[in-house]
């Protein structure tokens, strides 16, 4: 056990930035040690704690791990990488940046189909016809199947998305998917619509504490001080 207290916070872009800004509003400086490209940091004043600078999807696994102690990072990725979140991290706060819808989004030419139920009812006569269940792309692949089982949904298969998610129904390697959107506007652009029921989880940046590592006084101390400031 370690009496250092380690955060993981967002390693580049504007999360990083509104990240940083968000505990320098409470007055607490955050700072990447070496060069600005580096992936180690500090809070000033507060030797004894750790920032480590990696991606959104890391610092959700650092959480699970106990890795981290405190974390910055979409309740998507959160969610989407523990079924059991709640059981594995405590959410302290929303952010209030980073927002995102995780949506189911169909192709606009599916005139008749605004609702998880429309796709359900015609799915065995798209099967009789293409001899395959609908196709879905996502990253999301956890999310997904537990909205679609909460609907009723099971005529489909996943299909991994590695790349541009949005794309994958015009390019004809999904029929439709589940995507993270913001304004909507790239959905449109690929001739997308956002079923009226398919809002799986409206997202922001959170600050997160991980449950597994064990916590000892001093590193409650530390956390007790940081939230403190940041009005936690």
């Amino acid at each position: 056990m370690t009496d250092r207290l380690q955060i993981a916070l967002p390693s580049k872009g504007r999360l990083m930035e509104q990240a940083i800004g968000m505990f320098a509003d409470g007055g607490v400086t955050v700072r990447k040690t070496g060069n600005e490209r580096g992936y180690r940091g500090e809070i000033v004043d507060m030797p004894d704690v750790d920032v480590s600078f990696v991606s959104a999807s890391e610092i959700a696994a650092y959480l699970q791990s106990g890795r981290a102690h405190l974390g910055v990072t979409g309740q998507d990725l959160i969610q989407e990488r523990m079924s059991d979140w709640d059981d594995r991290v405590s959410i302290l706060k929303p952010l209030g940046f980073g927002f995102a819808d995780v949506v189911v989004a169909v192709p606009k030419c599916w005139v008749d189909v605004s609702s998880i139920a429309d796709i359900d009812e015609i799915a065995s006569r798209f099967r009789d016809r293409n001899a395959r269940w609908f196709r879905v792309a996502t990253k999301y692949i956890n999310l997904s199947r537990g909205f679609f089982a909460q609907h009723g949904f099971a005529d489909y298969r996943i299909v991994e998305s590695l790349g541009a998610t949005e794309g994958t129904p015009m390019a004809g390697t999904a029929d439709f998917i589940v995507d993270i959107t913001t304004t909507g506007n790239t959905l449109k652009a690929n001739g997308l619509k956002i079923l009226d029921d398919g809002i799986i989880l409206k997202s922001q940046a959170c600050l997160v504490a991980s449950k597994a590592p064990e916590w000892s006084p001093k590193l409650r101390e530390f956390q007790n001080e940081i939230m403190q400031k940041l009005g936690v």
